[in-house]
């Protein structure tokens, strides 16, 4: 579904990607690791074509949408499900409110409609009991959740997109979304999860993607990650080692 072919991008002078090249199927669940500005959320944007590559070639479903236009690259974003770390909420708008606004933005359903839809997408994520609060009465990982109800509102993904999902939230919170990206990747649907928690990438990830200087230095399965010698990926591992030792 998705494939970067040997993909450069910079912010100003400081090279981000350094000719990445990998491919991602329709159905995989995969997590992408690595320091901070190693690159992860860029790919994510440059998957929805937010951004543009100085060169390269990224496909979605065998088109090259880093020469379409913005008008047709609404047909893309519309295979994915994107939800950024930061959330994104209207701060003066209710969790109904937030919910709504792409549904009456980009579909013409009455208010009926919009109500029943927002009430089953907020059941889907455990929070129709919210639907009257505000964002800033959200604690952390409720708020992660109507985010990612919101996300959901107006179509039906092939594909979902998480930025650090379980960044900042107490265990239990990401444990809470750990279980719900997984519940949603369901019907054969696949993810990509940018994160640099080794732990909540294992519980929902069969791929893993290490990034280093802007390419990809590990690809593969979790046996072959949590076994790798590699110094760089060992020092991330020891997180998921101290967290074992005292449980």
């Amino acid at each position: 579904m998705i494939v970067f072919d040997r993909v450069y991008f910079s912010y100003g002078s400081r090279t981000i990607l350094n000719g990445l090249s990998f491919s991602i199927g329709p159905q995989e669940r995969v997590a992408i690791l690595g320091g901070s500005g190693e690159g992860k959320t860029t790919i994510l944007k440059l998957i929805m074509g937010l951004i543009k590559p100085d060169s390269g070639i990224i496909l979605v479903d065998g088109e090259d949408i880093t020469i379409k236009s913005e008008a047709h690259l609404r047909e893309v974003r519309l295979k994915f499900s994107i939800v950024f770390q930061e959330g994104a909420l209207f701060d003066s708008l209710n969790v109904k409110e937030n919910v709504a606004f792409c549904l009456r933005e980009y579909t013409k359903m009455t208010e009926e409609e919009i109500d029943g839809r927002v009430r089953e997408l907020l059941r889907v994520v455990g929070m129709e009991h919210a639907i009257g609060l505000m964002p800033d009465e959200l604690s952390g990982g409720m708020h992660r959740r109507v985010a990612i109800a919101r996300s959901l509102a107006a179509y039906d993904p092939l594909m979902f997109l998480y930025d650090e999902p379980t960044a900042g939230l107490d265990p239990i919170s990401a444990d809470t979304i750990c279980r719900l990206i997984l519940d949603l990747a369901g019907g054969g649907r696949g993810l990509i999860m940018v994160t640099h928690k080794v732990s909540d990438a294992l519980k929902v990830a069969g791929r893993f993607m290490f990034l280093k200087e802007g390419r990809v230095l590990f690809d593969g399965d979790r046996e072959n990650l949590v076994r790798t010698a590699l110094p760089e990926i060992r020092m991330f591992m020891s997180e998921l080692e101290c967290k074992l030792t005292k449980e």
